[in-house]
């Protein structure tokens, strides 16, 4: 196992699972432009359980995207076992339980980054999950916050606790749940936690640009870094930043290029969601990729009332090689 965990620990650049935004599609873009590890959106164990089939499709994936891991969360751990030995039915490679989530939907029910105020519960999970997947001879990861409030950072201690319980690998977002996703990470807890634990840790949180992703591993002694909120509308983010680590040059990929894996990109959720729904959920996406341009406002404001993906896709297009992004 020593092995298998380093394989998909060591200087990598992880995929972090975004609800409504890390479907099969884009994790199929992100791991085009150089992602090493895709993580599923957040999956309800409750919901494997009790709706297997509508919770199953989120734990679907292409051969491509492997190494693949299926994120879980729920607050039992007699839940989270069932809802695990269902997910291996898809075969992942690594299997991630959320205890990090602040969203107050997943809060209410105990689950998520409410957790990390409930560490007894925690741990049982953690135990209960490696039973199962111990079976599977795949790794456990556990991802997780700062701590509750700024009154009860407790990281460290809550990540030593996951080691000890069975976790082979932490990623650490370090934000508070009252944060949410405002104000600064704290990139000093990925420190500490770095030096408290045997297994690896990946470091998550602010990373942006090629600078960014370079100083975290620098200043936490990070194992792998995570990508979340500065992938969205830049996937090829992951291209710059692996080059950079592994040649020490710094590059852009070109626009022409760009629109080749954004028109890609609605072909597959095309493909895969149906026109109606799809062109509804790559609204979001198409945000995204339009900010920073002269005019993007406009775009955005057109494609909300468009469902022609052929237009939308020109209009992206026209931004993309009509000028630089500003910034």
């Amino acid at each position: 196992m020593p092995d298998k965990i380093a394989r998909f620990t060591r200087h990598k650049l992880w995929l972090a699972p975004l609800a409504g935004f890390t479907d099969n599609a884009f994790r199929t873009i992100c791991k085009e432009c150089g992602a090493d590890v895709v993580v599923s959106e957040m999956i309800s164990a409750d919901g494997l359980i009790f709706n297997r089939e509508k919770s199953l499709a989120y734990a679907q994936f292409d051969e491509i995207q492997r190494p693949f891991a299926i994120q879980l969360f729920g607050a039992e751990a007699e839940i989270m076992q069932k809802g695990a030995e269902i997910a291996l039915q898809e075969n992942p490679d690594i299997l991630d339980i959320n205890m990090g989530c602040p969203m107050k939907k997943v809060i209410k029910k105990g689950a998520g980054s409410a957790l990390m105020q409930n560490p007894e519960e925690a741990e049982k999970i953690v135990q209960a999950v490696k039973r199962v997947i111990e079976k599977a001879d795949i790794p456990l990861s556990v991802k997780i916050r700062a701590g509750w409030n700024k009154f009860s950072i407790n990281a460290v201690d809550f990540g030593k606790r996951m080691e000890q319980a069975g976790a082979d690998m932490i990623c650490l977002h370090p934000r508070t749940r009252s944060q949410m996703f405002a104000g600064q990470s704290d990139w000093q807890l990925i420190t500490e936690l770095k030096k408290s634990v045997k297994i690896p840790v990946i470091g998550n949180g602010d990373i942006k640009d090629i600078d960014s992703a370079k100083q975290m591993f620098e200043q936490t002694g990070c194992d792998s870094i995570m990508i979340g909120r500065g992938i969205l509308g830049n996937p090829w983010l992951f291209r710059t930043i692996k080059t950079y680590l592994e040649t020490g040059e710094l590059t852009d990929v070109d626009p022409e290029e760009k629109t080749r894996l954004i028109r890609k990109h609605i072909d597959l959720t095309w493909q895969e969601k149906g026109a109606e729904r799809a062109i509804i959920e790559l609204r979001s996406h198409f945000a995204n990729y339009t900010k920073g341009f002269r005019g993007g406002a406009k775009v955005r404001n057109y494609i909300n009332h468009c469902f022609d993906p052929d237009d939308i896709f020109e209009l992206i297009k026209n931004l993309y090689l009509g000028q630089m992004k500003n910034g």
